[in-house]
């Protein structure tokens, strides 16, 4: 009776664990939560901190000490929006964040690990604590593409909050913020002699 009294305790520990493990990680319906290491990072609806409607989706550290990130996204087929403008916006608030956190969208091509286009707002992180306030990212989806995919995610250590994601169609007066494009890099070699 004993030996079944432990068991049934282990079970229910397990259990248990599993629940909190899985509501910690509550990822809405549709959504991808990643991490280099999961148990660093957690992500989950919340419903008392939102810009819009009634939820949120956070993003948060689980140590006072990383400078990994965690990630939540989506990948989409290309196929309705090959030759067009996109752009995605979305709301962002952040607390105590150390590292950075932003917004990302990537256009990959019909090859493995061809990327078409790409910006992570490398330019344009968010750090600290801030209030709600949206953000955009827009890139030109070339007739080759395959995959759209987008997200946001969180750099080091703090909380993140993400709210009213949206993808729309822009025309071509809305200029790009695709990061291999606005680096504005030289298109040749400049004084590889060290001489100017």
């Amino acid at each position: 009776m004993k030996k079944l009294v432990v068991i049934l305790f282990v079970a229910l520990v397990s259990i248990t664990a599993f629940l909190i493990a899985q509501n910690n990680n509550r990822v809405p319906k549709g959504w991808h939560f990643g991490a280099m290491n999961t148990s660093l990072y957690e992500t989950g609806i919340d419903n008392s901190t939102f810009e819009s409607g009634h939820s949120s989706v956070y993003i948060k550290s689980n140590n006072t000490d990383t400078k990994e990130f965690g990630n939540i996204m989506q990948a989409i087929n290309a196929e309705n929006y090959l030759g067009k403008r996109l752009r995605l916006t979305g709301y962002i608030k952040s607390e105590n964040v150390t590292g950075s956190c932003q917004m990302w969208m990537r256009i990959d091509g019909q090859s493995r690990g061809e990327s078409l286009a790409f910006d992570n707002m490398q330019d344009r992180q968010i750090k600290g604590t801030t209030d709600w306030k949206q953000y955009s990212i827009v890139l030109d989806v070339p007739a080759n593409s395959r995959i759209i995919n987008y997200g946001a995610l969180i750099v080091g250590t703090g909380k993140m909050w993400i709210d009213c994601f949206k993808i729309e169609e822009v025309n071509k007066s809305v200029p790009v913020t695709d990061i291999s494009k606005i680096n504005n890099l030289p298109s040749s070699p400049v004084n590889l002699d060290f001489e100017e």
